[in-house]
């Protein structure tokens, strides 16, 4: 809370040099040299007012800054005193000072003119006494006027009286009867004597004029005058009038008026009429400048008797001062963290006018989180009263409004700058919740995937905004060994080549973090997704592509058109429509008997077998994708047609004439004896499962199996597309080490076709 403490009195003579000392002012109010450096001690005067008086905050020492002059300050009052405070900041203090100026004798008496000028008529009797114009010293007290002496002469002696305000003046006492006819004109030396130390004295010229008998001096209607004027009166305004007669006649009653004692500044304000007596306004009044004024109006007649009275001048206010705000202190620029009631300005207002013209009312004239609080005397506290946010307003121009109390009333204004700083307390926001990329498999790296973009409102280094991975893994390894982030753009670039065979996406996550202290930050997910490029040619998994096997599968003669002889499988790594497989036979022994579905690979009779077919027939169908390029593979497959076992030999023709085998005539003959046991084997085993049952078995219902250690583990099973169909199963039987022929008999369910026993035949030729 501002504190305002008890007044503390100080003493210094007038016109003491600059730098004088006028006392300890840290060590009489308890404070330190520190205190009064980091509180920024000062004095302070009210406005418009010199500043007399400094602290040096070296040493704590009150100073004297300025040259006082105890008349100009305080003129003839008694008592001199300035008072300013010393105001210490953080908090707000005020000590009250008050510096007793003590007069020293530095002005000699002065009298009104340099020459007196007395008219004494020669009838004038012993004894009669003449008032003579009191001199003036601008000191007071002691060093005031405190005697006169008057040059030895024959005619007159000099008496001194008091008057009742203390003043000294002196008087001529006619000591010796006059004679004009003797000594017309006398010259007196009249010597005004102050009470200081030096002594100082002012010395005037008294010339008496003897006249023939005058004995009448003018009389005052009043023996003081007293006017109200108010300040700012117009020139040549009647202030008021004084009034003296005389009793004497002809030349001896004429009555002039003129100013007896006044100073050079009343001289300036007022000028009196000779003749009439009346006083006006001759310069600028303000109040302000000087309240009341004395002036003595001496009344002499035609031969120089006169007297003298005293014209009291009182200047009334009026509100012609508007108030002046100054701003003693502030915190500029404003931390826009600070709490509401931080105190962030200083003001003081002041207004020189007196009384409610004096009195002023502060007050803020737009709506901004600020107030104004009044404090100590005509200080106000400038703090905050909400929370200050830069984002939104960066500065603020404060109009501060001062009214007065005075009819009518006037109004200052003054507009305060206060800047506001900025503080790190907003993360970067980014544009988007969440980023995704699309980028096709096989990309080259340095792939530019998206960019991100991040905003942070703060100013400088709280708002530049730098970009980085977060750490993480994707399949197993790092995320950096997958992206990268321009730290200064955000641009999110590839730094390897992607397989969507390997994996279809992935997500990482951005961070953005400003350049402040401490760094704010926020995150932001990139999902990435890899598209599916051509990049697979399908694969056939029955019947073994063409060159890795061969694969020969028995027809039998009284086959229908439409039945089912066999199937074409074949997978795609790729996905969509680059995985959606077609078949087409594009050769075959005779193109009219067998036929291909064109999504399902299905191969079936096309018409009835007749006696005249071919017993032997090779078909080569070509599975393609639907990719841009499309991509393909073949295979062939050798059907033959036959009922009989004892036909099977044959194969072996077909074998050696289809077949590029490179094996040697020994290994050929090797094998058709291996193959001839075996089966002789396979029937007799055939001939027991035969007889145990009352009817032949149908071992494949209809479908063909694949074991599933054919199929790659990647690859799907997507109905209509040439993957594998949940429809069919297909079964290869082998014979061990085979990997050069095979065949089959095949069953199904479809009334198309007729069942026989399955027949496992393996031959190397």
């Amino acid at each position: 809370m501002p504190q305002c403490r008890e007044r503390t009195f100080y003493s210094v003579q007038e016109e003491m040099k600059r730098g004088s000392v006028i006392g300890n002012i840290a060590k009489d109010l308890g404070l330190t040299l520190d205190i009064l450096s980091t509180r920024k001690a000062r004095i302070e005067t009210e406005e418009n007012e010199r500043r007399y008086c400094d602290v040096n905050l070296k040493s704590g020492e009150l100073i004297v800054s300025e040259r006082i002059d105890r008349e100009e300050q305080c003129g003839e009052k008694p008592s001199c005193v300035l008072k300013f405070e010393l105001l210490l900041e953080s908090p707000l203090e005020l000590h009250r000072v008050s510096l007793q100026i003590q007069d020293i004798n530095d002005n000699s008496p002065t009298f009104p003119t340099d020459i007196i000028k007395l008219e004494i008529s020669e009838s004038a009797v012993k004894g009669a006494r003449y008032r003579v114009d009191a001199a003036h010293d601008e000191d007071i007290g002691q060093n005031g006027v405190q005697s006169y002496t008057l040059q030895r002469n024959d005619n007159f002696v000099l008496n001194v009286q008091t008057t009742s305000a203390g003043s000294k003046y002196g008087e001529l006492i006619l000591d010796k009867e006059l004679d004009r006819e003797e000594q017309q004109d006398i010259k007196l030396f009249l010597t005004a004597l102050d009470g200081g130390s030096p002594q100082r004295s002012g010395t005037v010229v008294i010339h008496v004029t003897v006249l023939d008998a005058n004995d009448n001096a003018p009389v005052f209607s009043q023996a003081v005058y007293e006017a109200s004027l108010p300040e700012n009166a117009a020139l040549k305004t009647l202030v008021v009038a004084v009034s003296a007669t005389d009793a004497d006649e002809g030349v001896n009653g004429d009555v002039t008026y003129g100013l007896s004692r006044v100073s050079d500044k009343t001289r300036k304000l007022f000028t009196l009429d000779r003749l009439t007596g009346e006083i006006f306004v001759a310069g600028d009044i303000d109040f302000e400048e000087g309240s009341k004024y004395e002036i003595f109006v001496q009344a002499k007649d035609g031969y120089g008797l006169s007297s003298d009275t005293k014209v009291i001048i009182s200047i009334t206010d009026v509100n012609d001062n508007t108030p002046v705000i100054s701003l003693k202190s502030s915190t500029n620029p404003v931390p826009e963290n600070v709490s509401p009631g931080t105190e962030v300005g200083l003001i003081n207002v002041q207004d020189r006018d007196s009384e409610k013209n004096r009195k002023v009312r502060c007050s803020l004239q737009q709506h901004v989180p600020f107030k104004l609080i009044p404090s100590i005397k005509n200080y106000y506290s400038l703090v905050t009263t909400e929370k200050l946010d830069r984002e939104l307003v960066s500065e603020y121009n404060i109009t501060i409004s001062a009214t007065d109390e005075g009819s009518p009333p006037l109004t200052s204004v003054k507009v305060v700058h206060i800047s506001i700083a900025d503080v790190n307390d907003n993360p970067p926001v980014f544009e988007e919740q969440s980023y995704s990329s699309y980028v096709p498999e096989n990309n080259k790296p340095g792939h530019s995937l998206c960019s991100v973009k991040a905003h942070d409102p703060d100013w400088r280094q709280n708002g530049t905004v730098i970009y980085s991975l977060l750490p993480g893994e994707v399949n197993g390894a790092p995320v950096s060994s997958y992206l990268s982030v321009n730290g200064d753009t955000g641009l999110v670039q590839s730094v390897r080549s992607f397989d969507y065979e390997q994996f279809r996406s992935f997500k990482v996550y951005v961070m953005a973090r400003d350049n402040g202290s401490p760094p704010l930050s926020s995150n932001v997910t990139v999902s990435v997704f890899i598209t599916d490029v051509n990049d697979n040619t399908p694969q056939i998994l029955y019947p073994a592509p063409e060159g890795n096997s061969f694969m020969t599968e028995l027809v039998p003669k009284a086959a229908q058109g439409g039945s089912l002889v066999s199937k074409v499988i074949a997978v795609d790594g790729d996905s969509g429509q680059n995985a959606w497989l077609s078949y087409q036979i594009i050769k075959s022994t005779d193109p009219g008997l067998f036929k291909i579905d064109l999504h399902s690979g299905e191969i079936r009779t096309q018409r009835d077998i007749s006696d005249s077919d071919n017993m032997k027939q090779n078909i080569v169908v070509a599975v393609k994708d639907n990719g841009q390029p499309s991509l393909s593979a073949t295979c062939s497959m050798f059907l033959l047609i036959s009922d009989n076992l004892a036909e099977v030999p044959e194969l072996k023709d077909m074998a050696y004439e289809d077949s590029s085998s490179k094996l040697t005539s020994y290994l050929i003959i090797a094998l058709v004896s291996v193959s001839t046991f075996f089966l002789t084997f396979i029937i007799i085993i055939l001939g027991l499962r035969f007889c145990r049952r009352r009817k032949p078995r149908l071992l494949f219902d209809g479908a063909v199996a694949i074991p599933s250690s054919y199929l790659p583990p990647n690859y799907a099973d997507v109905d209509g597309t040439g993957t594998l169909r949940s429809t069919y199963n297909y079964d290869a039987y082998l014979t061990t080490g085979s990997r050069t022929s095979d065949f089959k008999f095949l069953t199904s369910y479809n009334d198309n076709t007729l069942p026989y026993t399955l027949l496992n035949y393996s031959e190397n030729v």
